[in-house]
Parts: C-alpha cells; sequence; structure tokens
C-alpha cells in the first residue's frame, strides 16, 4: 500500500510527468483521429518518427529545432519573471528582417565580422521591440497583452514593405527579398554536409542555441539580476517593498526576451531561409515559441529538448501525406498536448485516489478484524 501511495505521489506532484503524460495523451488523441479515418496509426506514427533513425533526419530536426528552441527561451524567460511576451512573434520578425538587411547591404564584410553583426543587430531589434511594449506598460499602464498583440502585426507589415523596397527587393519574379551574402550565411560547407550525409540546410545555429540555453540558464539562477526579476515575476508588491525597481525589471525581462526571440530570427535567416518573403499570414514561430515553453515546463533545458521536439513534429509531418495522413494531424497532436498541459490540475487531483485506497485498508482491517 505505501507503494502505491508513494507511485501516486509521484504522479500528482511531478510536472515532468505531467508533461509526458499530456505528450502521451496527444499522440493517442492523434491516433484516434487517424484511426476515424481509416489510415493505418502504425504507417503514419512510423513516418512520423522515421527522421530518428538517420543522420540526415536527425539533422533536419536540428535545423527545424532551432528557431522553436530561441523562441521558446524567450517565452521561457518572460514567464519566469511574471510577463507573458506574446509579443514573440513580432519580436522575431524584427529581429530576423534586422539581419536580412545587414546581410544585403554590406555584402562584402567578412563572415567573422557580418555573422556578429547581423546576431547583433536582431537582438537589438527585439530587445527594442520589447522595450517599447513594456515602456508603455509601466507609463501609461498599457495592457503588455493587448499590446505586443498590436506590435506583431506592426512587425508584420514593416517587414512587407521593407521586403518590398526596391534595394532590398529580389531582382526575380519572386515575393521576398533578395538572399543575403554568403558570408552572413552560417551553412555548413557542402564538402562537410557531403561527408556526414546531413540535410542542405544544416548550419551551426545549433551552437549558438546551447550557449543561449546555458546563459538563460545562468542569468535565472545564478546571477542577482536574475534573483529579482524572478522576484518581481513572484510577487511585484513584495519585490517593491524589498528595495526591487520593478519598473526597471520589467524592461530588462522584456529586453532580455525580446532580444532571444530576435536571435532566433536571424538564426531561422541565416541558416535556412537566406532571405524573407512578403509574408501573406504570421509564420507562427513566436506563438511556437509559448508551446515550447509550456511543454519546458520554462526551465531553459527542458526547453532545449522541447524545441528539438516540436521540430521534430514539423519535419516528420511534412512527410505524413506520404503515407495519405493529413499534415495537420501534428497541429490536433500539439493542440491536445497543450489542452492537458493547461489543465495538468487534474494529474495534480490524483493525489485524492489515496484516500480511496485508505477507505479500502481501513474496510479490509474492519473486515478481518470480525
Amino acid at each position: 500500500m505505501n507503494n502505491k501511495k508513494g507511485f501516486i505521489d509521484f504522479i500528482s506532484t511531478n510536472k515532468v510527468v505531467h508533461i509526458v503524460l499530456s505528450i502521451v495523451l496527444g499522440f493517442l488523441v492523434g491516433a484516434i483521429f487517424l484511426v476515424v479515418l481509416k489510415i493505418p496509426v502504425g504507417a503514419a506514427y512510423g513516418k512520423l518518427f522515421a527522421p530518428f533513425t538517420n543522420l540526415k533526419g536527425i539533422s533536419y530536426i536540428i535545423v527545424y529545432g532551432i528557431p522553436y528552441i530561441m523562441t521558446g527561451l524567450s517565452v521561457a524567460f518572460s514567464f519566469k519573471t511574471g510577463v507573458f511576451n506574446i509579443g514573440c512573434e513580432g519580436q522575431f520578425v524584427v529581429g530576423s528582417m534586422a539581419a536580412c538587411l545587414l546581410g544585403i547591404l554590406c555584402p562584402n564584410l567578412p563572415s567573422i565580422v557580418l555573422i556578429p553583426l547581423c546576431f547583433i543587430a536582431a537582438m537589438l531589434a527585439g530587445a527594442i521591440w520589447g522595450i517599447i511594449v513594456g515602456f508603455l506598460k509601466i507609463k501609461w499602464g498599457i495592457n503588455e497583452v493587448l499590446s505586443m498583440i498590436m506590435f506583431n502585426w506592426i512587425a508584420f507589415y514593416l517587414s512587407n514593405f521593407i521586403a518590398g523596397i526596391p534595394a532590398i527587393h529580389s531582382d526575380g519574379s519572386a515575393e521576398a527579398t533578395k538572399s543575403i551574402s554568403e558570408n552572413a550565411q552560417t551553412l555548413l560547407s557542402d564538402e562537410t554536409i557531403a561527408n556526414l550525409g546531413l540535410c542542405p540546410t544544416a548550419n551551426w545555429g545549433i551552437i549558438i542555441a546551447i550557449i543561449m540555453t546555458i546563459v538563460i540558464w545562468f542569468i535565472i539562477e545564478k546571477t542577482s539580476l536574475g534573483y529579482e526579476l524572478k522576484a518581481v515575476g513572484f510577487n511585484k508588491d513584495a519585490a517593491l517593498y524589498g528595495g526591487i525597481n520593478v519598473n526597471k525589471s520589467i524592461l530588462l525581462a522584456l529586453a532580455i526576451s525580446g532580444a532571444m526571440a530576435g536571435l532566433g530570427g536571424a538564426l531561422q535567416l541565416m541558416g535556412m531561409g537566406r532571405r524573407i518573403s512578403i509574408f501573406s499570414s504570421q509564420e507562427g514561430f513566436g506563438f511556437a515559441g509559448i508551446v515550447t515553453a509550456l511543454i519546458g515546463c520554462s526551465n531553459p533545458f527542458g526547453v532545449f529538448v522541447a524545441g528539438l521536439f516540436y521540430g521534430s513534429l514539423m519535419y516528420g509531418g511534412s512527410k505524413l501525406n506520404l503515407v495519405g495522413a493529413p499534415t495537420q494531424l501534428v497541429n490536433v497532436i500539439v493542440g491536445t498536448v497543450v489542452f492537458f498541459i493547461a489543465i495538468s490540475v487534474i494529474f495534480t487531483n490524483l493525489k485524492y485516489l489515496k484516500g480511496l485506497f485508505k477507505k479500502k485498508e481501513v474496510k479490509n482491517v474492519n473486515g478481518g478484524e470480525k
């Protein structure tokens, strides 16, 4: 009986277990949809996870996962500091455009100079986009969620406007910018890709993602700045009473969060896209960052794994039509996972099963005495 109690306690209190259960339930719901559509579940899920079986597929997962890792870090950092950064999408867009402009207008700079400049420009653009919203909040009390949504659309149309400028627009018929200089790209050499059997867009952006994961973890857990930001996130009034400048903390949180999203936009551009299309709709990398942060429990290392998981779903999902399954199945799975994470209190309430076991035990004992 003690073992049963311990097992229930473990399930009901462990957040990682809640995430795993949510993922399992997500795939279970996906399987039900496949059965209804009369599509073999094994074939569909086999195609979904096929990339894990070879190095080329794994390299695709990494490439697809990089932007989700960065936007996930952005949202997770804001969660930790008490700010809901739903503006990650706009910060991602302005970051990618800032890097794109440098990559187009400064093509002759050596890679060792141009690549860091693109990264810095993207981070600054994302940080400024976040700071503006923070300023509106602390100066006039404007709700940051509403203003972030508006700034997402401003970034969307601003990017389209810049992409249409003659000096930036593609010389061909494509509705996109020119391609950035090769000196601004983070792609691995053709020889390395061929020798290792990697995907054509394999790049070293994952190294930057690993470094930033460690940096964000260090800031949150090992610095006085992280302590102050978390204190503001837990209780603003208590933090203010303790002498912490709450307004400054909000601005810093949004600046750092925005910088991570902007850098994610640069990594996506410089490693995979190489140019920016004129959008017909928002791409959703920033909104996917919210999902990644939730799956990763807002822990930087958890977010890193969740970003790769999300990337694997996005890449594997694009191959589902080969077995007759709709690619939208991935959205069903992800949506279900998020739904169960949102109502994870149902897993927490499993602890009340202990009362049932206790009653049964008492009943058995009383019965034995008779």
